[in-house]
């Protein structure tokens, strides 16, 4: 009797589609196909000597991967890497799409690519639709501030052999939906057993994926108890758990910010000697007072600390150079506050990284010492905007600590102490 029903079921059912989603409000600003194209933005765009990507964006729709397969077979160079961005859609297909870039060994990130030739705020029209997938390569900038891979896409992040995740981006997930369509009127109790068989395969299918590209059993187990129509945001300490993103420290790139008062500014995440929590920090440039360059770093304090930290800080090309100082608390964060002269800015300019060392008393005679180094690729082209800003800005008393949404951060650091 069920092989019968299931029989008649499958004569009146339209090809179904499992589907991994966001909602039509996180869906918008997207494209309705999945998009691939060959983007080129100023040196260092996409990280040190890097300037040239590929770009994969909008919804993945039923004929995605032929899609793509077609595209990646005519770039031979496989260590351009893959920005992702998009909220979701088919389900196999991005299994398909997942496979693909593992056997082509894919470095894949989560960032949005803007194209210049496209007014702003208009990415997805036809006109700009028309400029991406015209052939060649298309002038761009890169970001990774509130970009997204979600749902779905996740399948074709897991599917790189090197992934990546800014503290200012984000990989959610959350349980597929079966979508069916029919022919007439089946019977409801063989739709639900129809339902329940698919769904049932869909989980087989998800958890052997996982596992294929060699990603822990823990992210299928969650992604199971997230229903359809929520959203978990992956956290830091998941990414690296999971054995999505295991560097030690993420960062983003740095970024102008056009306040009363301008400056650039880097967010990264540090993962603890012990254990696989991670330590949010801020990093900041601000206009020049006199002749000299205000430098802020915040980072949340280490639980085990009972006093508080002194920085010191040097850049690779003038390591004789350095500035250094004590940190004040201010709730769960220490704040460092110093500024530094026109040779040491010119050192900061000329590197590719600064080196930081963070001393922490965590007992009477032990102190604790962590040491680690911050990117600086990509300052040189931000800095000219931050001197024009700062020209440009009225001057105004010191405003707080500005508090801006970043996923996968999950703090808001707080207002800067007075020196």
């Amino acid at each position: 009797m069920l092989a019968r029903r299931l029989l008649v079921l499958a004569s009146l059912l339209l090809p179904g589609a499992l589907h991994a989603e966001g909602t039509p409000a996180e869906k918008t600003g997207f494209a309705s196909r999945l998009t691939i194209y060959l983007a080129k933005g100023p040196p260092d765009a996409c990280g040190p000597g890097c300037d040239r990507w590929i770009a994969i964006e909008g919804d993945i729709d039923q004929d995605a991967a032929p899609r793509i397969r077609r595209f990646l077979a005519g770039v031979k160079d496989t260590q351009r890497p893959i920005y992702l961005y998009s909220p979701g859609g088919n389900v196999e297909q991005s299994y398909v799409i997942g496979r693909l870039l593992r056997s082509r060994k894919a470095i894949a990130r989560v960032g949005r690519t803007i194209a210049t030739a496209c007014a702003a705020g208009t990415q997805v029209d036809a006109a700009c639709l028309k400029i991406k997938t015209a052939g060649g390569e298309v002038e761009a900038e890169l970001t990774t501030y509130h970009a997204m891979c979600n749902s779905a896409c996740g399948y074709l992040l897991l599917g790189a052999t090197s992934r990546e995740v800014a503290p200012d981006a984000a990989l959610a997930v959350h349980n597929s939906r079966l979508v069916l369509a029919f022919h007439g009127h089946p019977p409801p109790a063989a739709v639900a057993e129809y339902r329940q068989r698919r769904m049932a395969r869909a989980d087989r299918d998800r958890t052997a994926f996982i596992a294929a590209m060699g990603i822990s059993r823990e992210l299928d187990d969650l992604i199971r108890t997230v229903k359809f129509e929520n959203l978990h945001m992956l956290t830091r300490a998941e990414l690296y758990r999971f054995g999505i993103d295991t560097r030690s420290l993420a960062e983003t790139a740095w970024k102008l910010e056009k306040e009363a008062r301008p400056f650039v500014r880097k967010f990264a995440m540090l993962k603890k000697e012990n254990g696989a929590s991670f330590r949010p920090m801020e990093w900041r440039l601000s206009c020049e007072g006199g002749k000299r360059v205000p430098l802020t770093f915040a980072v949340e304090i280490d639980e085990t600390a009972v006093g508080k930290s002194t920085i010191l800080v040097t850049a690779d090309a003038a390591p004789e150079k350095r500035a250094e100082g004590s940190a004040l608390r201010a709730g769960k964060y220490e704040v460092w506050r110093g500024s530094i002269d026109p040779d040491m800015v010119k050192a900061i300019l000329a590197s590719r990284s600064l080196h930081v060392r963070e001393t922490t008393l965590i007992s009477d005679d032990k102190a604790d010492i962590t040491k680690f180094d911050i990117e600086l690729t990509g300052l040189t082209s931000v800095w000219p905007q931050l001197a024009a800003s700062c020209a440009a800005a009225t001057p105004a008393p010191k405003s707080p600590w500005p508090a801006v949404p970043r996923p996968n951060v999950g703090v808001t650091l707080p207002a800067a102490p007075s020196p």
